[in-house]
C-alpha cells in the first residue's frame, strides 16, 4: 500500500496535469484528498489543475478557431449540444466561461463553441485563467477539507463495494437523462 502512495506522490502530479487538460474534476478531487493524507502538496495540485484546465480550454478555443472543418466535422453527431452551447453564451454571456468549468460535459463544448464565434481571444484568456483560478482553488480546497469525510466514504464503499456502481449509474443516468431533455427537439 506505501508503494502505491509512493507512486501517486511521483507520477500523481503528471497524471493531475494530463487529466486536467480535459477536464480534471475528479483528479484534482483525489489529489486533494491525498494532500489532506499527507502524500502530496495542496498548494502545487491546485496550481497544476489551475495551469492544464486553462490550457487545455486555450487549447479547445483555438481548435474551434483556426480547425473549424476539422472541429464541426468532429461534432457533427452533437450539433444539438452545440446549439445548446450557444444559446447558453447568448443566454449567460461571459458568466459562461465559469459556469461550464463546473458542469460536466460543457467543460468541452463551450471553449470549442466559444471558438467557433466571433468571442474575441484575449477576453476569452482572461475569463478562462481567472474561471480556471476559482474552480481550481475552491475544488481543491473544497476537497481538502472535506478529506476525512472523503476518506470515510472510500473506506464505506470498499467495505461495500455495490454502492460505487449505484451511485455512477444514478448519476450517469441523470446527466444523460438532463443533456437528453435539454438538447431534445421541441415540437
Amino acid at each position: 500500500m506505501e508503494d502505491t502512495f509512493s507512486n501517486l506522490a511521483t507520477y500523481g502530479y503528471i497524471g493531475l496535469f494530463l487529466y486536467s487538460l480535459g477536464g480534471g474534476f475528479a483528479a484534482l478531487v483525489g489529489a486533494s484528498v491525498f494532500s489532506f493524507m499527507g502524500k502530496m502538496d495542496l498548494s502545487l495540485v491546485i496550481f497544476i489543475a489551475f495551469l492544464a484546465n486553462a490550457l487545455g480550454a486555450m487549447l479547445l478555443f483555438y481548435m474551434g478557431r483556426y480547425q473549424k472543418s476539422m472541429m464541426m466535422e468532429g461534432l457533427r453527431k452533437h450539433r444539438r449540444k452545440l446549439a445548446l452551447s450557444h444559446i447558453m453564451i447568448k443566454k449567460y454571456g461571459s458568466w459562461i466561461i465559469l459556469l461550464q468549468k463546473f458542469i460536466y460535459g460543457a467543460k468541452t463544448i463551450i471553449p470549442i463553441a466559444i471558438g467557433l464565434t466571433k468571442y474575441e481571444f484575449k477576453k476569452f484568456a482572461f475569463y478562462n485563467t481567472l474561471s480556471a483560478a476559482v474552480w481550481a482553488l475552491s475544488i481543491g480546497i473544497g476537497s481538502y477539507y472535506s478529506g476525512e469525510f472523503l476518506v470515510g466514504v472510500a473506506q464505506t464503499i470498499s467495505q461495500k463495494p455495490w454502492i460505487a456502481p449505484l451511485t455512477l449509474v444514478v448519476v450517469g443516468g441523470s446527466m444523460w437523462f438532463y443533456f437528453t431533455h435539454a438538447t431534445k427537439r421541441k415540437k
